[in-house]
């Protein structure tokens, strides 16, 4: 009886377990169920060369393919700064952007808005100006332009002229005028002689050299070691990716083969990037312009890390940024699984987040 009564106990207590766990399970199974029904996740980027990966990675398909059956909404944007309005307002969840604006939200935010998950473009940014301008001193007094106020070309222009001791202001004036303005519109104003010059990343670089006669006078890779420095990275909502780290997953996946893309199908590429470019903003580049420009940019899934304490440091030279701590800025973890299953190096974080 004893025995009885203890045996049918621990079946009660056994009964009990399953039903607890096969409730957990259900909780689980409901929430990853939660998670795969999202119909869309809208992504950012702009129409420059500097963010050819998100060009290939759209017009060939590949974030599609790896999404699967969850939809792709794309919206194309000028600069840093506007995209960053719209991944904080929750009009996109993810974009391609300078690091900067990234660097930006992040400590404005506390390190709460989001977060790096991959580098896409290296280089392709530099300083043209007109024949009348050749060296530094020949800058005072005039106006140049860049893509947006605290955008990343906007901070690399101000800091290197406080370096060489020309003065700027977020306002407007001092040594040298600095006037944002829409890239387009600034060629427009270069061929009229409205504006001297500009710090941009390519193509534009590669139109005003090209089709409007400017010359480089700062190439941008000069100032940094080895030559690399990030143009372009892949930032994700913090909260989006908290949600839905399956799709951000599938995310990076169609990220790093878009990336891949580039070096299993160069002769293609200035063709398929002119296409992408057509269907984004609805005209294409000539040969000449495209071919310069690519010559110009490298593609990596490697955020260079290990130059955003510098990139914070600009910032605060240009006015154009808080102070603040970058600790957590990178998430490299999915990448780096991503890279590990194709046998390939994994990237650092350099000390800033996760890898």
């Amino acid at each position: 009886m004893k025995t009885t009564r203890r045996t049918t106990a621990l079946t009660a207590l056994g009964l009990v377990a399953m039903m607890l766990t096969g409730c957990a399970s259900a909780s689980a199974d409901s929430g990853a169920a939660k998670k795969d029904d999202l119909a869309e996740v809208r992504l950012g980027y702009f129409a420059n060369v500097t963010h050819a990966p998100a060009l290939v990675g759209v017009s060939e398909g590949l974030f599609q393919d790896a999404l699967g059956d969850v939809k792709l909404r794309t919206e194309v944007f000028n600069a840093g700064p506007a995209a960053i309005e719209a991944l904080s307002a929750g009009a996109i969840d993810a974009t391609y952007i300078g690091p900067n604006p990234a660097i930006n939200t992040f400590i404005q935010s506390g390190g709460r808005s989001a977060a790096i998950v991959a580098g896409a473009t290296s280089g392709g940014a530099a300083l043209v100006v007109n024949d009348d301008i050749k060296t530094v001193d020949d800058l005072r007094g005039r106006n140049i332009a860049t893509p947006q106020l605290g955008n990343t070309q906007d901070v690399a222009l101000r800091s290197w002229l406080a370096e060489e001791g020309l003065k700027t202001s977020t306002s407007g004036g001092g040594d040298v005028t600095i006037t944002p303005t829409e890239n387009a519109q600034t060629l427009t104003l270069f061929q009229d002689g409205q504006v001297d010059g500009a710090w941009l990343p390519e193509p534009w670089v590669s139109r005003l050299v090209i089709d409007a006669g400017a010359h480089v006078l700062v190439d941008e890779k000069d100032l940094w070691k080895g030559g690399n420095f990030p143009t372009t990275v892949l930032l994700v909502r913090e909260d989006f990716a908290a949600e839905h780290p399956k799709i951000v997953d599938e995310l990076l996946e169609g990220h790093v083969a878009a990336v891949q893309w580039f070096d299993d199908n160069a002769a293609e590429a200035p063709a398929v990037i002119n296409g992408a470019l057509k269907e984004a903003k609805g005209k294409g580049l000539s040969e000449q312009v495209l071919t310069r420009a690519l010559q110009n940019v490298r593609f990596t899934v490697d955020p260079h890390a290990e130059t955003f304490e510098t990139l914070v440091k600009n910032g605060l030279a240009a006015g154009t940024q808080k102070k603040g701590s970058i600790d957590g800025l990178f998430d490299l973890r999915a990448l780096n699984a991503l890279l590990e299953k194709d046998g390939r190096e994994p990237v650092s974080a350099a000390g800033l987040g996760e890898d």
